[in-house]
């Protein structure tokens, strides 16, 4: 069991399929939730943390490519894939470009390709988690050292060995030891 369950958020205006969605992902480490239009969505997702949302496009109220743009816009971590019956390639190419949709799925689905896509859209999110950890680390060092070299004229030009140790002679190691 994950430490952080992976959650995913269906929206769709059809309740069939949302069920059917709900059936396909029973066996995943998912939490599943639903929602039967975008307003019930945004409820959602001020509630919880989701870590996909899974939309339709033809919604009454609200296109899914509209929804998808402003959860990007409130939520730019969560990974949006478009799940939808009318494939039209300009409506691909506006969700790829303006949404930034992870993945464009045609219904009826099927359960592999779906589950495939979910895989990889957190595997994006495990990546995109540690890179900004990574970035935020970095940044650590980067003050750390930056205090280190006001602190300690000159600690960046520090010979060092083949392995990266620093090599001193005995002059320096009694001016770092005073001050």
């Amino acid at each position: 069991m994950e430490p952080n369950p992976r959650t995913v958020l269906v929206v769709d205006d059809e309740e069939n399929l949302l069920s059917a969605l709900q059936r396909t992902l029973r066996r995943e480490n998912y939490t599943v939730l639903t929602a039967s239009e975008p307003a019930e969505a945004f409820a959602v997702l001020k509630q919880r943390q989701v870590d996909v949302v899974v939309s339709d496009h033809l919604m009454p109220n609200m296109s899914g490519l509209d929804f998808l743009k402003e959860v990007r816009a409130l939520h730019p971590d969560v990974v949006r894939i478009m799940l939808t019956g009318h494939a039209e390639v300009s409506t691909a190419v506006e969700a790829i470009n303006e949404g930034e949709i992870f993945r464009f799925l045609t219904k009826p689905w099927q359960d592999a390709e779906l589950k495939v896509a979910l895989h990889l859209a957190f595997d994006k999110l495990a990546t995109e988690r540690t890179n900004r950890g990574l970035l935020a680390a970095a940044h650590h060092q980067r003050v750390l050292i930056s205090q280190l070299e006001r602190q300690h004229p000159g600690l960046r030009h520090l010979l060092r060995d083949q392995d990266g140790a620093l090599v001193m002679d005995k002059e320096e190691e009694a001016t770092l030891a005073i001050g």
